[in-house]
């Protein structure tokens, strides 16, 4: 229990002599007697019941017990003087969005837009958080994110949200770039010689994929790996014959550096709308409609 005798002083005047090791430069630094000054650390020491100064030199050197007081004691008058700032100066707060972000829109889409948005709004904090569609489209449904950005919600899961299009994103098989499938003719049936990525079933893509397999002969595809995460995803491949259907949007920039590579197949209706979403009924701050616009000028040349 903290003694009701202990004042501000108190710590004051010990902390100067701490860092000073003079009583009477101490008693300067504080504009008081030297008396008066060594009167108040007494007084501590007889509160503490314990001396904090060895006294037997010229100087005065803090004894155990006066290092230990001396760590806690710097610590409390910081706290205590950084709170005061913060009551009499209070921080303004930062604009913020809460941006729930999927991985088809996370590696090309969002940073795009992103770096876009702070040359326009430098104090504004984007706030993103990554995750499955479900996860991020009912935390936006709870007002816990203000906007997510990818695909549309599934069918029976945008009960109180509305999609904005941006464009229309591919999901296509890729492979590194110095595969056995590239650059040759092929049944697409071979796909069943090869480890196989997929989507697993969560992912809105999954059901596209798999109905793709069946229509080219593929009817109960067995795959090595599930799996929509690019980190996981591109690791395999590189080092792998593996095949990978993933949204175009997810290996963008491996596609483009030539890490990675498509298999060209006929795949017109193997994909989907990547957008914006939003919750119904909830006008968009004007920093969240900025950033919208900004996401809007990135999409330019994405997808088809």
């Amino acid at each position: 229990m903290l003694s009701p005798h202990l004042r501000l002083r108190h710590l004051r005047c010990f902390l100067e002599i701490a860092r000073l090791g003079s009583l009477s430069a101490a008693a300067e630094a504080l504009h008081v007697s030297q008396p008066a000054a060594s009167k108040t650390i007494r007084e501590l020491e007889e509160i503490l019941g314990t001396a904090l100064f060895d006294r037997s030199g010229r100087r005065l050197v803090l004894t155990a017990a006066g290092r230990i007081y001396q760590n806690h004691a710097g610590a409390a008058i910081a706290d205590l003087e950084r709170a005061q700032h913060l009551v009499l100066s209070p921080p303004r707060e930062r604009p913020k969005i809460s941006a729930g972000v999927l991985p088809t829109a996370g590696t090309g889409l969002v940073p795009r837009a992103a770096l876009a948005f702070r040359e326009t709004h430098p104090d504004v904090l984007l706030d993103v958080m990554t995750g499955p569609n479900w996860l991020l489209h009912s935390l936006l449904r709870e007002g816990q994110l203000d906007i997510v950005i990818g695909r549309i919600p599934p069918a029976g899961a945008s009960e109180g949200l509305h999609f904005q299009r941006l464009y229309w994103e591919r999901v296509v098989p890729v492979v590194h770039a110095r595969h056995p499938l590239l650059g040759q003719d092929w049944d697409y049936r071979a796909l069943a010689d090869y480890p196989l990525m997929l989507p697993p079933p969560g992912a809105l893509i999954s059901v596209a994929v798999r109905t793709w397999l069946h229509s080219v002969g593929l009817t109960d595809p067995a795959p090595a790996y599930e799996n929509v995460s690019l980190a996981f995803g591109r690791e395999v491949v590189l080092h792998s014959e593996t095949v990978w259907f993933i949204s175009e949007g997810v290996v963008r920039p491996e596609i483009e550096a030539g890490t990675l590579a498509v298999l060209p197949i006929r795949n017109e209706l193997l994909g989907g709308p990547v957008g914006i979403t939003l919750r119904d009924g909830n006008a968009p701050s004007a920093e969240t409609a900025a950033l919208i616009a900004a996401l809007e000028e990135a999409a330019t040349g994405f997808g088809g």
